[in-house]
């Protein structure tokens, strides 16, 4: 057979578009379902954040009631008339959000229900932080003169004439006599060398910090006098007090944060089971706890 005399076939091969799962028609589906998904879940959201003054807002907002009636113009729902009163290309919308955003009467409380529980819960986290860094604050001060006492030969020996605590008033510091070894000369408010050492030490420690400081002075008894002080001794704890305040203030100390001195004589000892003890004759300075800066509460 001839090449010329073969038979011709022809070969028709029929495409299918988009048949079965092999199309991408599904694909626009789902993406449309994720849409409509992720709409629904942020307007879940919404909701859940929204008070009930909020919620009560956006329902007049769309609410055609929510919009003024009017008799003139076509009598619709705009009653011939626009949104706004600031012109065609002005925002229409404006004057309707202020109509739904109305001032608080003037008895209104400021702050009711979770507003007010809030609040207050604000303040005493703050109340709580401010004291905890306050105590920290007051332990690395309380630290520093601790390792100069120990670094510096002067003032190692007198580390058992200070005394360092923290009471509900603030850091207290005690410079306090021993027997043998007193800050000042008997009946006298002059203090001695190892006093104005221990104070100058002291004022290092006050210069770190911002708080304000009161110093008192406290004298003992006169043995076997069963009285804790004598008249004699108001007067001179005072001035023992006001000299401490003065070499305080020679060592740098800013004399804006004295806030008191005070004597006491025998009146606050020490060791109250026997007040004539030389520990009860002694300086106290006290770095006070500063009361937290609140906002004013404004419903008063």
């Amino acid at each position: 057979m001839s090449v010329s005399d073969r038979p011709i076939v022809i070969k028709k091969v029929k495409k299918v578009v988009g048949g079965g799962h092999h199309g991408g028609a599904w694909k626009v589906a789902y993406a449309d379902f994720v849409t409509a998904m992720m709409a629904f879940f942020l307007l879940m959201w919404l909701i859940n954040t929204t008070d009930p003054e909020q919620k009560k807002g956006i329902a007049e907002y769309f609410a055609p009631a929510s919009i003024s009636a009017t008799t003139s113009g076509s009598g619709g729902i705009l009653g011939g008339t626009s949104l706004g009163e600031d012109g065609s290309k002005s925002s229409g919308s404006m004057s309707v959000m202020e109509q739904l955003a109305p001032e608080a009467p003037p008895d209104a409380p400021a702050e009711t229900g979770q507003s007010a529980n809030l609040a207050a819960a604000s303040e005493a986290e703050l109340r709580e932080e401010i004291a905890a860094r306050e105590a920290a604050e007051f332990a690395s001060a309380a630290e520093s003169l601790r390792q100069a006492m120990q670094q510096m030969p002067e003032l190692a020996e007198l580390s058992k004439q200070l005394i360092v605590d923290q009471t509900p008033e603030g850091l207290r510091i005690q410079l306090v006599d021993q027997e043998g070894r007193s800050m000042f000369e008997q009946n006298s408010a002059r203090p001695n060398a190892r006093a104005q050492v221990l104070l100058r030490a002291i004022s290092t420690v006050i210069n770190r910090l911002p708080n304000r400081i009161s110093i008192s002075g406290h004298t003992s008894a006169v043995a076997g006098s069963g009285r804790a002080s004598v008249p004699a001794d108001w007067p001179l704890s005072s001035q023992r007090a006001d000299a401490s305040r003065q070499i305080l203030q020679r060592s740098g100390v800013d004399p804006d944060r004295v806030y008191s001195v005070a004597g006491k004589a025998g009146s606050d000892p020490l060791y109250p089971d026997d007040p004539s003890l030389a520990g009860n004759r002694r300086i106290a300075i006290v770095l006070l706890r500063e009361a937290p800066v609140l906002p004013m509460d404004t419903s008063l």
